[in-house]
Formats: C-alpha cells, sequence, structure tokens
C-alpha cells in the first residue's frame, strides 16, 4: 500500500504545463509520455455574463513513480520542484489528508 503521496490544489493551477515537461525531462521521455498531464477544462462562459470559467487540473497518470530515485536522494518529484503555481504538495498520505480539512473550496468549483 501507498505511504505518499501528492496533493495537488486544482483551485489554483494556471495551466502553465511545468510539471508536464519536468517529469518528461527527469524520466528522458518523449512527448508521448506524461507521468502527469495537465488537462484543459474550457473556457466557457455560462451565464452570458462574460465570466469566464476556465480551469486547469494536473492529474498523474499511471507513469507517475513519485520520481522514486530524487525522492531516495531526499529531493522530491520533479513536478512539485518546477511547479510554478506552487500547487503540488508530495509527503505522506495522512499528512495531505489533514492539510485537506478544513480546506475551503472556491464557490465557483464544482466537484462531484
Amino acid at each position: 500500500m501507498a505511504t505518499h503521496g501528492l496533493l495537488i490544489d486544482f483551485q489554483w493551477c494556471t495551466g502553465c504545463q511545468s510539471c508536464e515537461i519536468a517529469c518528461r525531462n527527469e524520466h528522458g521521455w518523449d512527448l508521448s509520455h506524461h507521468g502527469i498531464k495537465v488537462l484543459e477544462f474550457g473556457p466557457f462562459d455560462y451565464e452570458g455574463d462574460g465570466k469566464i470559467d476556465w480551469s486547469f487540473i494536473a492529474v498523474p497518470t499511471s507513469l507517475c513513480d513519485l520520481c522514486a530515485d530524487r525522492v531516495g536522494k531526499g529531493g522530491i518529484p520533479s513536478c512539485q520542484l518546477h511547479c510554478l503555481a506552487g500547487v503540488i504538495e508530495y509527503g505522506p498520505i495522512e499528512e495531505l489528508a489533514k492539510k485537506l480539512e478544513g480546506k475551503e473550496r472556491r464557490a465557483d468549483i464544482f466537484i462531484p
């Protein structure tokens, strides 16, 4: 069972894709491989009032190994290191779960 994981605050992801690039560079992959992939949702103007809903969601894929080599040497995953918005955290699952307790959600984001 996994003891460590990633906590990604989708509310503040800017969609810069620096996590994708850092991951590919770390593992020496080409453009067709992703350990983490940024998905784009939008832009949508649901209400017709000019307020645009445009979200980005960084999703770890099955290729993500949480940068086991980097972490084994005392580092952090390359996606976290290079995240320009600082929305990716790595750590023990119990600690990450505690950070979610009491975290407020943006009112305009729907998460089922």
